[in-house]
């Protein structure tokens, strides 16, 4: 089990959570379709200054990432400050901006470490409002203190914000495995004083590293010094093991077998998001095709579900229900669509999803969650929004992110062992 288990929950209790919780994020991505005009360019170059590592030229760091499975997500352990001070975060691919808690702390939900002190970090600065890194914040999110002091604003929905001073601080990973301890000193990150979020966060979590796309996010920031790549493994919820997200490449890691890549798209109205092109998904010997290009689903570190537009999810579902040839469950439980009662005797087909370019095969446990009584449900709901391939289609899966070449690439792997 995961060591962040919460072992009062039944699992259908703890399935549930994380599954309302992907839906809140669902809900989230139709807010800021329906409210976001397009951001204003960012200036140029479009990245803060990088961070000077302390490492090689090209430097590998990792870190273990650790499911919460009642939550859904999946922690990141870091280092932050001089002296060094450890983090435990949501790694986010759907956000740029990162930051944790900081004290003093006007309004903050509850963790379990004490909240970072810059005050004793020799490395720690304030973020000036005139520097390039604040003008990458869009306007209508920032203001300026009275000492001149960049103040951010990071919503998430409709009514989940944090609200802190930008600021800079050395960023460490330590050795796991083949990586090697690595710092990046002058990384930009948020100091959060004001966070209130409509869904509960972990008390394990300090705070978000974002790893979306955008020039503020960690992995632009590290830019040239990790080859412009990250990469996450993530174990299943139920794994004693922990998972290895990745910046830079593996020196010594052979090529992996069936990997396949999938270019992606950056919508101006979603700027923090890696949208795929989902051609088509194949059931048993059923292929149904999206008749889409251009960019129709994103990939996301943090919902647990993934959404399929009710058009897609029609005809998906279809397919699913001619090649299991069983009867549905009635009570499926709030979130979920599809269940069934007493799968042992269940055939699994084969489940494709035709990314362009990348055929990625899903096995049963990326696409079914077991919960109470003996019923299984499916992973993939409807949605009014667009489309997200979310974490539990990615378990057991080596899935890189190259911001030079603007691709993700998809290799089945054991997790535990990677």
């Amino acid at each position: 089990m995961s060591p962040l288990y919460n072992s009062k929950m039944t699992q259908t209790e703890l399935v549930k959570g994380a599954a309302m919780r992907s839906i809140a994020r669902s809900k989230l991505l139709d807010f800021i379709g329906q409210n976001e005009s397009s951001p204003p360019s960012p200036p140029s170059p479009s990245s803060p200054s990088p961070p000077s590592s302390s490492s090689s030229s090209s430097s590998s760091a990792e870190s273990a990432i650790t499911p919460v499975p009642d939550h859904g997500e999946y922690l990141m352990r870091f280092s932050l400050g001089t002296p060094q001070v450890e983090r435990l975060a949501i790694f986010d691919t759907g956000s740029d901006l990162s930051w944790v808690q900081c004290s003093p702390c006007k309004t903050c939900y509850p963790q379990d470490a004490p909240l970072y002190d810059p005050t004793q970090s020799s490395t720690y600065m304030d973020v000036a409002c005139d520097s390039q890194a604040c003008t990458l914040i869009p306007q209508n999110q920032r203001d300026c203190g009275n000492s001149k002091q960049c103040i951010y604003l990071q919503q998430y929905g409709e009514s989940s914000i944090t609200i802190g001073k930008l600021s800079s601080d050395t960023v460490s990973f330590g050795s796991t495995g083949m990586g090697q301890a690595a710092t990046f000193p002058e990384s930009v990150f948020g100091c959060a004083f004001y966070s209130n979020f409509t869904f509960e966060i972990s008390s394990k979590a300090n705070g978000i590293v974002g790893l979306g796309p955008g020039p503020l996010s960690l992995a632009s920031q590290l830019g040239d010094q990790i080859g412009h790549k990250f990469s996450y493994c993530m174990v299943p919820f139920s794994s004693t093991s922990t998972g290895k997200l990745r910046f830079g490449s593996n020196p010594n890691q052979a090529p992996t077998n069936g990997v396949v890549s999938t270019p992606f798209i950056i919508n101006p109205s979603l700027p923090s998001y890696y949208l795929l092109n989902l051609e088509g998904i194949t059931v048993g010997q059923k292929k149904m095709l999206t008749g889409q290009s251009g960019g129709n689903i994103i990939i996301d570190s943090v919902p647990i579900l993934t959404h399929l537009e009710q058009r897609i999810y029609a005809d998906f579902i279809s397919s699913v229900k001619e090649a299991f040839n069983v009867e549905a469950a009635e009570d499926a439980p709030n979130p979920f669509e599809f269940c069934v009662s007493n799968p042992s005797s269940m055939n699994f087909p084969e489940f494709v999803f035709h990314f362009t370019g990348a055929d990625v095969v899903l096995n049963p446990n990326n696409l079914f969650i077991a919960l109470d009584n003996n019923m299984i449900c499916m992973t993939v709901v409807p949605t009014t929004g667009i489309s997200i391939f979310g974490n539990w289609a990615q378990i057991n899966f080596q899935v890189e992110y190259d911001l030079g070449e603007k691709k993700v690439s998809f290799a089945p792997t054991n997790c535990s062992s990677y």
